[in-house]
């Protein structure tokens, strides 16, 4: 049993990394109905340029605050350049809008600061730590207290400050939300700027796990069945999405790996999001569609 509790855990832990993906895209889902495909991209961008930073002696703290000013300044950008001019366009339309420009983020990055991989050391040790007899990755520890933290700030401004009323109202109804006041331009720019610091969360971390590679823009696809399984407009569904899909993967792979073959951690999630879209297309905590006729 201690051993199952190990893996277990150690799953729960590792879907915390997925859902800091995750959670970027929920956000502006929410507010835009946009699903932006460039998150990974953006991973990718925030710590390509804070360990290239660092590699060139700034400071850590300062380093982190010129790549937070950046990724702000590039989500506001993408919102002004590419958000506003498709505004009313079909889904595929503003899809296909953000996946190429998920390429263009990663040719921006590669152009500034070259494609050699880089190591990402930011103090946390990745040893294991006992608990209560179970051996768990301070790394991992690490990481889920930066997401829970991470919730936590974003509950609080979208739930008890005036730009989180904005927000849902625009979530609900993006139309009623104009008629009363609501600048949606406003609301967008700040979602996506608050993507932006999520990205640059997730990059440091992800950074930190895999090093800082061009194959990082691809933990966006990780973040896939978190969305379905919890929902594309939840966030609190991003984290029960990603606590489902790191501990099933990591017991399958162990407990079914012996019996199927290895490399199930690697496709399981997906068969657990197609069979919650065959029973359960909104998710978990998911809105689900009503249309009147």
């Amino acid at each position: 049993m201690e051993f199952f509790f190990e893996v277990l855990i150690g799953g729960l832990l590792a879907g915390v990394m997925y859902s800091l993906v995750a959670i970027g895209f929920v956000l502006i889902y929410k507010a835009s109905g946009v699903f932006n495909f460039a998150q990974g991209a953006m991973v990718l961008f925030a710590a390509l340029t804070f360990v290239s930073l660092l590699e060139r002696g700034v400071p850590f703290w300062a380093a982190f605050a010129v790549t937070l000013a950046l990724m702000v300044a590039l989500a506001l950008l993408i919102e002004r350049a590419v958000l506003r001019p498709l505004v009313n366009r079909s889904p595929i339309t503003l899809f296909m809008a953000t996946l190429g420009l998920s390429y263009v983020i990663e040719g921006a990055a590669q152009a500034l600061w070259g494609a050699q991989v880089h190591g990402l050391e930011l103090g946390i040790s990745d040893e294991p730590l006992e608990l209560g007899g179970l051996l768990l990755s301070q790394f991992d520890l690490f990481a889920a207290a930066t997401a829970a933290v991470l919730v936590i700030a974003l509950s609080l401004l979208f739930n008890r400050t005036r730009i989180g009323l904005a927000l849902r109202a625009v979530a609900d109804d993006p139309l009623a939300a104009q008629a009363v006041g609501v600048r949606l331009q406003r609301v967008w720019a700040v979602v996506w700027a608050v993507a932006g610091f999520v990205g640059l969360v997730a990059g440091l971390l992800w950074g930190a796990r895999l090093g800082v590679q061009f194959s990082l823009s691809l933990v966006v696809l990780k973040a896939l069945p978190v969305l379905i399984i919890g929902g594309f407009t939840s966030v609190s569904g991003a984290i029960v999405g990603g606590l489902l899909v790191g501990a099933s993967e990591k017991l399958a792979e162990v407990y079914l790996g012996p019996w199927i073959g290895g490399g199930l951690e690697n496709w399981f999630p997906y068969v657990l999001a197609l069979l919650f879209l065959l029973v359960r297309p909104a998710g978990l905590f998911g809105e689900r569609a009503i249309e009147r006729v």
